[in-house]
């Protein structure tokens, strides 16, 4: 693996399960399975959306979304905003660089050591908090920058 820690946005744990989602359903599963074997720490705030938007967008009952989150959070090592990174993300957002819940979700993964955000939700290839945003479906497969974070040496 590349060695650099990252974590996922609640999109990709989303597409995981939306039957919907086409081929980003088949790449969002593809990028968990590897992240598993990575340095992939997950933030409580990506789990707790997930469970909200599978279980609101009707994805999965409730019963099977909160049993795929407690999966991953024995899968996963994972971060929880401080009152650090929420001082962080509030003075990001109200300075216009992202909107609050994407810098709590930056500045949460980066006070847990991640230097890479694996999102669509954020400009591809920008910096955020001083880590990377990438965009795991810039292409219409595993964009070659997520591949190779994700890639075996």
């Amino acid at each position: 693996m590349s060695g650099e820690r990252f974590t996922l946005d609640t999109n990709i744990l989303v597409y995981r399960v939306d039957g919907r989602a086409g081929w980003k359903q088949q790449v969002a599963d593809r990028i968990i399975e590897l992240a598993v074997l990575a340095d992939c720490w997950l933030t409580l705030q990506s789990l707790s959306e997930f469970y909200s938007a599978a279980s609101r967008k009707g994805l999965m009952l409730p019963e099977r979304a909160a049993e795929t989150a407690r999966i991953w959070l024995d899968l996963f090592p994972t971060a929880t905003a401080s009152e650090a990174s929420v001082r962080t993300a509030l003075a990001a957002a109200s300075a216009g660089r992202a909107s609050y819940w994407d810098a709590l979700l930056v500045a949460t993964a980066a006070e847990a050591g991640c230097t890479v955000v694996l999102t669509e939700d954020m400009a591809d290839g920008s910096t955020l908090l001083n880590v990377r945003i990438l965009n795991p479906f810039a292409d219409s497969d595993l964009a070659p920058a997520a591949r190779n974070l994700l890639a075996s040496d």
